[in-house]
């Protein structure tokens, strides 16, 4: 797999993850595109339970259901994701069957060979594992031991949302029994709750309400929301007030960004409801979590990302200038030879002939190697943009494939970030490369659509399709 459609699996994931409800349905389909990404064979996801202080096997590919069952369960400490679970920091494992802290014979049996196991966290504390296994020997090296923790991290913190998005949805559910059951679940709510009427007056909060704000739920009553929301944050709370109160459901939940007491900032994820009396609105009801540190740890993965993709760019340029300016060179210097050559009246026909043969191939793979240098990093994306690109990659298409790709471009065109660019220009690359390969077209169009704060880009063609799986895992296995 090319860095390019790593980086897309990566963020793909992250996307999938990040809007799913239940993200343990789309486990399965997390560790194909987590062994696509790394290039392994064998992927395990562990779920701490807490309760029991076990890791349950949660998801796998790769290995027998024999094995599966015969380590579907682990105390926290034993073996190696016992151990990384409970000290929160990596393992390497060059020889599994060999290795001190092996605790299951069903390793040996199933020849697993290699393994890099991390921790998945959320909140700063341990959720679960994944471990990536071969039954062949391998070395990882540093980066791809940052890359499992970063995809780890994220699956960690996505499984942990949903557990505490089913805890405040449970939480409201029982609010309603009974006016003591409310009370007591209310104060011991690990969930930050907060009830204001609707001029903003704070009627009611919780213990976590108080620690999340930095201050005693006495001194927050009676207080006013806007004491905590400045600028856009206070006119968000009060678009989403203006909803509700025009009967719009709001089941989604959002971010909102609140001032402490001690003048730091926090993020909060938020679930608004209207709060009625007799058919009349009276306040709104608000559950709310801290996710400073996971939207801290999410921005390091997308930075992560970045210099990623962006080194790998500088290492295409410094490639396709060293072929421009080398090797091209060289090739060139080597026609003009077989030129001298050729003209020589000395030599036979026969080797005048084979020369003009050599000069014939000499000058074909001149011409190939300076396509495969604008390939790499056309010039023309940093010097004219993502349009003017396009429409390059099309008449080149059209020249040497005798494929008709067209470019459409539609909306308000504006300026888009230099890393935006790339990424839109690689995708379209790599989707045209799919069409050449695999659909057996002729014809294809690239549609750039321009709207308010998105950009699409839409590549279809003419050619034979394939009915989509069930999972994007297999879709993925297909190597598209």
């Amino acid at each position: 797999m090319t860095d390019d459609r790593r980086l897309i699996t990566l963020s793909t994931l992250s996307g999938l993850l990040g809007q799913s409800a239940c993200p343990e349905e789309i486990l399965p389909t997390a560790i194909e595109m987590v062994a696509d990404a790394m290039d392994i064979e064998i992927v395990l996801i562990y779920s701490l339970d807490i309760g029991s202080e076990k890791l349950v096997l949660s998801a796998y590919r790769g290995v027998t259901p024999e094995f599966a069952r015969g380590v579907d369960s682990i105390k926290v400490g034993e073996g190696f994701n016992g151990r990384v679970a409970e000290t929160g920091e990596p393992m390497i494992v060059s020889d599994s069957a060999n290795d001190p802290y092996l605790s299951r014979e069903m390793v040996r049996k199933e020849r697993l060979k290699a393994q890099l196991i991390v921790p998945m966290k959320s909140r700063g504390r341990v959720v679960g594992t994944i471990c990536v296994a071969t039954r062949k020997k391998r070395e990882f090296d540093s980066g791809e031991v940052e890359l499992l923790a970063a995809i780890g991290n994220q699956i960690g913190i996505a499984l942990d949302e949903a557990r505490c998005y089913q805890e405040q949805m449970s939480l409201t559910e029982l609010l309603s029994v009974s006016e003591a059951s409310y009370r007591e679940l209310f104060q011991n709510a690990s969930d930050a709750i907060l009830v204001h009427d609707l001029k903003g007056n704070i009627i009611e909060a919780n213990t976590a309400c108080g620690r999340l704000f930095g201050c005693p739920v006495d001194e927050l009553r009676g207080k006013k929301v806007s004491d905590f929301l400045r600028g856009d944050a206070l006119n968000l709370a009060r678009a989403i007030g203006r909803r509700l109160l025009e009967g719009e459901m709001m089941e989604q939940r959002y971010e909102q960004r609140i001032a402490r007491s001690d003048g730091s900032e926090a993020i909060i994820e938020l679930v608004t409801r209207l709060v009625t009396k007799d058919g009349e609105p009276t306040g709104f009801h608000n559950i709310g979590r801290d996710v400073t540190e996971e939207r801290r740890m999410r921005d390091n993965l997308r930075f992560y990302l970045k210099e990623v993709l962006r080194a790998q760019e500088e290492e295409r340029k410094r490639i396709s200038r060293e072929l421009h300016d080398d090797t091209s060179q060289s090739l060139l210097l080597l026609i003009r030879r077989l030129d001298a050559m050729a003209s020589n009246p000395k030599l036979s026909e026969q080797v005048q002939e084979k020369v003009n043969d050599l000069r014939v191939l000499a000058v074909e793979i001149l011409s190939g190697l300076r396509r495969y240098a604008q390939e790499l990093r056309p010039a023309i994306l940093d010097d004219m943009g993502l349009v003017a690109a396009l429409e390059w990659m099309a008449e080149n298409l059209n020249r040497e494939k005798g494929a008709e790709v067209s470019v459409e471009v539609s909306g308000t065109k504006y300026e888009l970030s230099p890393e935006t660019n790339l990424v839109l220009f690689r995708i379209a690359q790599e989707s045209l490369t799919n069409m050449k390969r695999h659909s057996r077209a002729n014809s294809a169009t690239v549609k750039l659509e321009y709207e308010d704060g998105k950009v699409r880009l839409t590549v279809t063609d003419n050619g034979r399709g394939f009915r989509l799986p069930p999972r994007l895992g297999d879709f993925a296995g297909r190597g598209m």
